[in-house]
């Protein structure tokens, strides 16, 4: 007989189950997915003590050798947020005007108030799977099975758009790129496939990676946000708004563009068991983040609308090296094309990560498959990792021929609708949790709080108004998708434990 749902907590959290029945016959060898992971890769720390002992201070427990520190997991968060989206986005916000300075303005202030809520969660309750794992808290298992699904749909989704982007970066010195679909569609997968095993190998290569990009990515979008201001036209702020829209509309339609500029600013919450201090880190990491690329974008955006006329704006496939190349000549802007193509190598390792750490909570509670949560001996979900890309392959493959543009831009709208479900219900669960459990979850602050994850959810639907209807009735098709499995798996849990 396997184990109860209350059982597989306890044993994640460390502590020893009231009964210690067969291991599952799904794990051969007795090998349980959580036994191999990074997250048991046990450590003291103190020196008091021997490697691997039990800490008197946690109950007996063993303390764990962490894989992400404050500084690894604020790269993630800025490196999952600053990529395809920093370097396009101005672009797509040209045919609406100045206008979508506001609702940068407004996506901003949402983000924020998603990661204040994020925040506060995390240092409350730091369980792995971040959004889906307070989803679950405060609503139960459907609910936070749709979180997690359409998280990792838009996650592999988005992947494509990622890659998609890295290759169009590349035209500048690769001309053949541009020229020929099929060869950008090699060099995309080539990039997805190559993170994918770096991935595979283990977590702590793909930190450094995702370390060492975001340092670099975001030097160009600096310069842009500070230097960069000093060429700016005032003159060039016209028209306001040229969308043919109302001001209302336009607004909205530019929030739900702009917040995939800020997506994945979650990050740092969903491997919270990969996370050193994961109560103080993954707080700081997420909040001081998002508020440092916000400023960061909106800043750059300023420069490049400053610079390039709306109408030239609107029609450029690469507007900061355009922009470079309108201010210090064509040289730099090659040097902004190859920060480009860095900044989307780098945030392509973030969320190629993220594909695979996103499902292991689910399945632990038996809401995904098994194999989800199967690891490797270096601790890494191999066959989650493989399907993630190998779905991601096939929507690239199946798309290639609509072009650079074409495919990033479907990819783009569909990862958006995907994870907003995520970024309503997980300001509402907090919300829900403060009300319906004020001793672990109210204290000093809750009032504010629950105003902050209201501000963030309201935000996070009026964004979803602005997608349009056959992105939203596209992404209800991919929910609805996954509902089977739901029940499927659910009931195979059920049988299993009650069998």
């Amino acid at each position: 007989m396997g184990w109860s749902s209350a059982q597989r907590r306890q044993y994640i959290r460390g502590e020893r189950p009231a009964a210690t029945p067969a291991l599952p016959a799904e794990h051969p060898a007795g090998r349980t997915p959580e036994a191999t992971s990074y997250s048991h890769v046990y450590s003291c720390h103190s020196s008091q003590r021997s490697p691997g002992a039990p800490d008197a201070s946690t109950g007996g427990r063993l303390t764990r050798k962490k894989a992400l520190g404050l500084w690894t997991c604020l790269a993630l968060v800025v490196g999952n947020m600053v990529g395809t989206g920093a370097y396009l986005v101005p672009a797509t916000l040209g045919r609406y005007g100045t206008i979508s300075l506001i609702g940068w303005v407004v996506t901003a202030g949402g983000a924020i108030c998603l990661a204040a809520a994020f925040a506060r969660m995390s240092r409350i309750m730091p369980a792995e799977g971040g959004p889906y794992a307070y989803a679950r808290e405060a609503f139960g298992d459907l609910p936070a099975f749709l979180v997690a699904w359409g998280y990792w749909v838009s996650v592999w989704v988005g992947n494509a758009a990622m890659a998609t982007g890295f290759a169009s970066y590349l035209t500048p010195f690769f001309p053949a790129i541009e020229e020929s679909p099929a060869v950008m569609a090699s060099v995309a997968l080539g990039a997805i496939w190559l993170l994918t095993a770096i991935n595979v190998w283990g977590l702590r290569e793909a930190a450094v990676v995702q370390t060492i990009t975001t340092v670099l990515k975001v030097l160009p979008l600096l310069v842009f946000a500070t230097i960069g201001l000093f060429w700016v036209d005032t003159a060039k702020f016209t028209p306001f708004n040229s969308s043919g829209e109302s001001h209302l509309s336009a607004v909205a339609a530019t929030a739900i563009l702009t917040l995939w500029g800020l997506m994945g600013l979650e990050s740092a919450t969903v491997p919270a068991e990969e996370v050193d201090d994961a109560a103080r880190t993954i707080p700081i990491a997420t909040v001081w983040g998002t508020a440092a690329t916000a400023i960061i974008y909106v800043a750059s955006t300023v420069a490049v609308m400053g610079v390039l006329p709306m109408s030239e704006l609107a029609g450029s496939s690469a507007p900061f090296a355009d922009t470079a190349t309108r201010i210090w000549g064509s040289g730099a802007g090659k040097v902004v094309a190859a920060g480009a193509a860095l900044a989307a190598f780098g945030v392509l390792n973030g969320w190629v990560l993220m594909q695979g750490q996103m499902p292991l909570a689910p399945s632990r509670d038996g809401l995904f498959p098994a194999r989800f949560s199967r690891l490797n001996e270096r601790g890494t979900p191999t066959f989650t990792l493989l399907l993630s890309s190998s779905l991601c392959t096939v929507l690239v493959v199946a798309n290639f021929t609509r072009g650079l543009v074409g495919l990033f831009t479907f990819a783009v709208l569909l990862a958006s609708v995907t994870i907003m479900l995520a970024y309503i219900l997980a300001p509402l669960a907090h919300i829900v949790l403060i009300r319906r459990e004020p001793k672990r979850w109210g204290g000093p602050g809750a009032r504010l709080a629950m105003v902050v994850s209201a501000v963030a959810a309201a935000y996070s639907l009026f964004a979803v108004s602005g997608a349009g209807t056959s992105e939203i009735v596209l992404g209800v098709i991919l929910f609805a998708a996954g509902v089977p499995l739901y029940y499927w798996v659910t009931r195979r849990r059920d049988a299993s434990e009650t069998g």
